[in-house]
């Protein structure tokens, strides 16, 4: 099994962060995780272009503002548990990469 856990875009049932440990990048819950990632960013896409016209809109009220930010909170928190978990990722292939580069040097 991988050394490096991947850090899952939903939260365990206690609201803790939740790992999958696998070999396979292909499995079904690493594809549930992938699809549901790009989910994410695009809500938080979709929500910064609806912030951009609330904000020309005059009329906008006071709560339709605070709806807005508590939304908005909640996809910069999903955005940030995606890049730790691809970051957490780039490193675990980066610390793979290195690993035969470090025994070749070893050897000399």
């Amino acid at each position: 099994m991988s050394a490096h856990p991947r850090l899952l875009p939903w939260p365990g049932q206690a609201g803790q962060p939740s790992y999958l440990v696998t070999d396979d990048s292909n499995s079904y819950l690493s594809q549930l995780a992938d699809e549901m990632e790009e989910v994410q960013l695009d809500t938080g896409g979709e929500l910064l272009d609806h912030a951009d016209k609330m904000f020309e809109n005059p009329k906008v009220n006071p709560l339709e503002f605070r709806f807005l930010s508590a939304r908005l909170c909640e996809a910069l928190r999903d955005a940030r548990r995606v890049a730790e978990s691809r970051g957490g990722r780039l490193a675990a292939l980066q610390d793979n990469d290195a690993e035969p580069d470090e025994r070749a040097t070893n050897r000399t």
